[in-house]
């Protein structure tokens, strides 16, 4: 469903979209174009900001040209914010004045003098990852505000690359990509999406690389070792191929990794990676709980890959990886400031860490800010006239080119269940289908207008409901949930408890003096002096306290754990695994 077409009501859900919307109103808009009217020499008196928005660093541009573009732009279409709209429309007119005086359609916040070191092989950061960011935030400009001048710039930028790339032999090329470039590939095949232009697609093919598709299209994982969040836009980019070209090997490349990396490589979070890279091989995470798990981007690239391979199968399975990674690996990443977390550590006693408001600008600063601002994009999909209900969240549909609204009625995950109550100005036979979750038990029942219907899906399937619908029609849906337990990948004497979708975290006592929002250094979030993990907690059977507030006690070796959801992990030292008296 368009994003125009979906309102967040009150919940955690809205709460964290208003977070972190006033997060992105605190930034000034001639900060933000600050380095790029340096590099276009046009005179700039605002003062810069830090951490990767440095003018010294040589990823500037990737958030305050791109991630926030985008950020506002998803605002706007999801929540109607015209503040934050307008914030974008000035920023699209600075960048596209730093464009026109440039005078070749090249833009960023670096000279090209990056993208020649690059060719030469010197040593550089990433600049086609920052160019992509910024080709990616004038395109939702565009696609979800209607900005028009925001096409013509990205269009520019895709010429100018297309020509650049252009240039070098493929022995060149292949060579230049091995520097991260993003989501090139995705982003100029959106182009050719928005403007109907076959060159766009020649220029995405460009930037791929036979090394690292082709086992994954003869189905053989050759992960480790890589980089992931190098490596999840290039799936994008194949997926969105596939779309636009109807080429049938790019889907099974991007179905083949999203099934492996969900099966093989994933944490119980819903998230993969230790520092930031896949180091073992598939199905072998024993030793690997640390400070530095599960980069918070790679989440956020995981959820676009799942949501677009659900639009091909309309598998369930699809839907409950997201609303994994959905509560468990971004809700609790943003904090009541609207600061985001680089890394999601794993190991026993560690504490969540985050950005500083102007001075850090990490990759997940960005990808985080889009993420609290697009968390309705996926609660609901059609096909034809028939609606998906994917997500338990309070929220209005609003399909008024069907004349059909839905209002999803729901205290979930502390309701076991939710309601759908239904206004239709032209009654018609159509299906919803209801995802029945995998985690929830064969009780799981379905009323329509209170009568209990004879018919159910299995759990991890869609029910599907056709009628025809009128104003006042109800479904409530009853989904029970339970606990179960999951161990680590490659390693049974370590688990980790799940309530339906939540992974459940242990409270171990007050985080560091100085608090979680402590300034974090380097390039990561990882404060100076980090201690060691401690050992897993050992903890006996689970048992729930309270369900309609999440709460849930164990009486372990010498102590008693207090348990809760790990988005409501706070301040504290927690730990998400724990050892098994015995594998069974």
């Amino acid at each position: 469903m368009p994003l125009a077409a979906v309102r967040l009501n009150p919940g955690i859900f809205r709460e964290q979209e208003e977070i972190n919307a006033r997060y992105l109103d605190s930034l000034a808009v001639d900060r933000l174009l600050h380095s790029f009217r340096v590099t276009a020499e046009i005179s700039s008196s605002a003062t810069p900001y830090g951490g990767w928005e440095d003018p010294t660093c040589e990823l500037r541009g990737h958030f305050a040209g791109g991630h926030y573009l985008s950020a506002v732009a998803l605002a706007a279409a999801g929540s109607g914010n015209t503040v934050l709209k307008s914030r974008g429309d000035a920023l699209v007119d600075g960048l596209g004045a730093c464009q026109k005086k440039i005078g070749n359609r090249y833009l960023s916040a670096y000279p090209t003098q990056l993208f020649e070191h690059l060719a030469e092989g010197k040593p550089v950061w990433a600049p086609f990852y920052t160019y992509h960011k910024i080709m990616a935030g004038l395109l939702d400009m565009y696609l979800l505000t209607g900005n028009t001048d925001a096409l013509k710039v990205a269009e520019g930028m895709g010429q100018w690359a297309q020509g650049f790339m252009s240039g070098f032999s493929v022995d060149q090329r292949q060579r230049m990509l091995r520097t991260e470039y993003g989501g090139m590939n995705e982003v100029l095949v959106n182009l050719a999406a928005a403007t109907q232009k076959e060159r766009y697609v020649e220029a995405a093919r460009l930037f791929e690389q036979p090394g690292f598709l082709d086992p994954l299209a003869a189905r053989r994982d050759e992960l480790q070792g890589l980089h992931a969040n190098t490596n999840v836009p290039k799936i994008i980019g194949a997926a969105r191929m596939y779309e636009i070209t109807g080429e049938r090997r790019y889907r099974e490349i991007a179905e083949y990794f999203l099934a492996e990396v969900e099966a093989a490589r994933n944490y119980v979070i819903g998230n993969t990676s230790l520092d930031e890279h896949w180091t073992t091989p598939a199905g072998q995470l024993k030793g690997t709980l640390a400070w530095s798990n599960a980069e918070c981007c790679v989440a956020y690239n995981l959820m676009k890959l799942q949501r677009i391979v659900f639009g091909w199968t309309g598998e369930a399975r699809w839907m409950d990886a997201y609303e994994r990674t959905l509560f468990n690996c971004r809700l609790g990443t943003q904090n009541s400031q609207g600061l985001k977390q680089y890394f999601f550590p794993l190991g026993a006693g560690y504490w969540r860490a985050y950005n500083s408001a102007e001075e850090s600008f990490w990759c997940c600063t960005g990808t985080g800010a889009e993420e609290f601002a697009k968390l309705a994009d996926t609660i609901y999909f059609r096909r034809g006239s028939s609606i998906y209900v994917n997500q338990f969240i309070p929220s209005t549909l609003d399909w008024k080119d069907e004349g059909i609204a839905i209002e999803q009625v729901t205290r979930f995950p502390r309701e076991q269940g939710t309601t759908l109550k239904i206004t239709a100005s032209r009654p018609k036979m159509r299906a919803i289908h209801l995802r029945i979750p995998g985690w929830t038990t064969e009780d799981a029942a379905v009323k329509v207008n209170g009568r209990v219907i004879d018919a159910m899906a299995d759990p991890g399937s869609y029910l599907a409901l056709r009628k025809i619908w009128h104003d006042g029609d109800t479904i409530s849906v009853s989904l029970p949930i339970e606990l179960r337990q999951e161990p680590l990948p490659g390693d049974d004497s370590v688990a980790a408890a799940l309530y339906g979708p939540l992974v459940l975290a242990a409270d171990l006592g007050a985080g560091p003096p100085d608090g979680p929002m402590r300034v974090v250094h380097g390039r990561g979030t990882e404060p100076k002096d980090l201690p060691a993990p401690g050992p897993l907690p050992k903890m006996g059977a689970i048992q729930v306290e309270s369900a309609p507030e999440l709460r849930f006690i164990s009486e372990g070796t010498g102590a008693k754990y207090r348990l809760m959801p790990m988005y409501e992990i706070a301040d504290q030292r927690y730990s998400v695994y724990w050892q098994r008296e015995s594998p069974g």
